[in-house]
């Protein structure tokens, strides 16, 4: 259905919270994940990434060889699927010292234009891998699939299989939990027991060696393939590529006593990284993992690094809510030391690099400009709990997040719903805004991942104006808060709870995991949210499971529909 009640100012302050009623029901298709790994020589697949209007970065694995500790790969690359007309060719190196992983730059190549590629050696060839470079001059539409959270232990690659069945895709967009770090007895692991699919290798990953087998199991997934080997990929990291919420300094899942120097771990994780993804590495710093992408006279993609860099360590609430006793404790801590001017989330020098990069972008006339982005960006107040939330749920809750206690009591107290996001760096989250506010040009669209939830929320500044608007995507198999199940039952209540409390919250929904189809055309965007209805079986059905129509305003970026929202979601959007 079409959404007509634009504004939350009609909503009556007696509206009673529950479980959202549905829409209509949508639309489902069948599939089935029937796509086969590969096998042999190249058993890790193909994939493609980080294209240019030229070139563009091919990868692949091959098996180690019996006798050697190098070998060199041939790779050619056509514009057509049975290579009768190869545009580019070449070998490049690989050996025991990148874990027999194959990273080649194919050059040459014409602006906005699909390519096929393959790798040989010995005699021996590669599934073969589809890509496309970055046009140029005029461009009507640009269509990304926009993902997240892909943790193996907690269901099949349901998502992956979906997108590699899109033909028209210039990219898939991955915002960060490309793999998970935990061990068989952490996070998914009893998920992951029961459907098996375990966590290789068994422990958490901390050395070299842990990463680049937990890369592997990723690679060797059947529909990870299938979507790698259809469509580019534009990747960032978030924290499980490295360790849970992690930060310049460390991170939480880490413990220097028992697991080595942070520093240690870090390099070990980015080097399996840059082994196992078809990215381009960094002129600075391993760390310094940011970058942009144009595309032609339309939009700019600016994908951010928000962890390793230079991101301060976050505010923990079971270290927080002890020290706030009185109201003015707590008027302290939002008003002083949560705007700690310090706090940083990006660093001076990736602000002044996308400072440059808005210009260039609104100096080209770019109507949009696609920000790629880790964790929720929009003020999200955490809604009142503790009329709603008993005993029995927080200890059920404390069995799969620790700091579950500390959060309802905090709940109260009118604080940022999640200290881990740019809420717990508001500082720095203005210095963004400031800088997009002064490049002008507007047309901003962020798309956030992390929360496996989806989220349409506004983008405001401090005095109130809007920046931009913010699209979060769900998982591809990770657990959402606002799932149905989650606090014991009431996470759909939650949901709507945090929608009605918060005015930038416009959609929130943590039901079904799924991607984000989004299409960019000169005067608009719209985003599907496409769903699966099942991660625990290789049969599924696809549906639509919310939509939104985004208009370009002169100066902005606003809402402007929406679809396939239940009554309750509509009235509060």
């Amino acid at each position: 259905m079409s959404n007509k009640i634009t504004r939350r100012a009609a909503l009556a302050s007696g509206l009673a919270v529950s479980a959202a009623s549905c829409a209509s029901a949508p639309k489902m298709t069948p599939y089935v994940s029937t796509s086969e790994a590969a096998t042999g020589v190249f058993s890790h697949g193909v994939a493609s990434g980080d294209p240019a209007r030229t070139s563009v970065v091919i990868w692949t694995r091959i098996a180690p060889p019996e006798n050697g500790s190098r070998a060199l790969v041939d790779w050619e690359i056509a514009s057509d699927e049975t290579f009768t007309d190869i545009v580019a060719k070449g070998d490049a190196p690989t050996g025991m010292h990148r874990d027999w992983t194959v990273k080649a730059l194919a050059t040459g190549l014409a602006p906005g234009s699909t390519y096929y590629y393959r790798f040989t050696i010995a005699g021996a060839s590669s599934p073969t891998g589809r890509t496309r470079t970055l046009p140029d001059g005029a461009v009507d539409k640009a269509r990304f699939a926009v993902i997240s959270c892909s943790n193996y232990p907690f269901g099949f690659f349901n998502v992956y299989d979906l997108i590699s069945r899109q033909d028209d895709l210039d990219a898939i967009v991955h915002l960060g939990d490309y793999i998970y770090e935990y061990g068989r007895d952490g996070y998914g692991g009893e998920t992951g027991a029961r459907l098996g699919r375990d966590h290789e290798p068994a422990h958490e990953c901390i050395t070299l060696s842990d990463y680049r087998r937990r890369h592997a199991q990723y690679k060797a997934d059947p529909a990870s393939q299938a979507a790698h080997a259809k469509h580019p990929l534009i990747a960032i990291w978030d924290d499980h590529e490295t360790s849970n919420n992690s930060w310049k300094g460390g991170a939480e899942n880490h413990d220097p006593a028992t697991e080595g120097e942070w520093e240690a771990r870090r390099r070990a994780s980015l080097q399996a990284y840059y082994e196992w993804l078809p990215v381009r590495e960094p002129d600075m710093t391993p760390e310094a993992f940011f970058r942009s992408f144009s595309y032609g006279d339309l939009l700019t993609i600016a994908a951010l690094e928000t962890r390793l860099m230079a991101r301060a360590r976050q505010f923990e609430y079971t270290d927080i809510v002890p020290t706030l006793k009185t109201a003015e404790d707590i008027e302290n801590f939002k008003t002083k030391i949560l705007w700690d001017e310090t706090r940083e989330m990006l660093g001076a020098a990736q602000l002044d690099y996308f400072d440059r990069v808005w210009r260039n972008s609104v100096a080209a006339g770019q109507p949009w400009r696609l920000v790629a982005n880790q964790v929720t960006m929009a003020k999200v107040t955490a809604p009142d709990l503790t009329d709603y939330v008993t005993e029995e749920d927080i200890i059920s809750l404390e069995k799969e997040w620790a700091p579950a206690r500390a959060f309802v009591k905090s709940s109260a107290l009118g604080l940022p719903s999640n200290l881990d996001a740019w809420d717990g760096y508001p500082a720095a989250r203005e210095r963004f805004y400031g800088m997009v506010d002064e490049a002008g040009g507007g047309g901003m669209i962020v798309v956030t991942g992390d929360t496996h939830t989806w989220w349409a929320n506004d983008l405001t500044d401090k005095s109130g104006k809007q920046v931009g608007v913010e699209l979060g995507a769900h998982s591809v198999t990770s657990p959402s808060p606002y799932r149905n199940e989650f606090l014991g039952g009431k996470g759909a209540e939650y949901a709507l709870l945090t929608n009605r409390e918060n005015k930038d919250v416009r959609f929130l929904s943590g039901e079904y995991h799924g991607f984000i189809d989004l299409t960019i055309t000169r005067d608009g965007a719209r985003a599907e949210y496409k769903a699966v209805d099942t991660v625990e079986s290789r049969n599924y059905n696809a549906f639509v499971h919310a939509a939104f129509d985004i208009a370009r305003t002169e100066g902005g970026a606003e809402f402007a529909d929406a679809d396939e929202l239940s009554f309750k979601e509509s009235y509060l959007f």
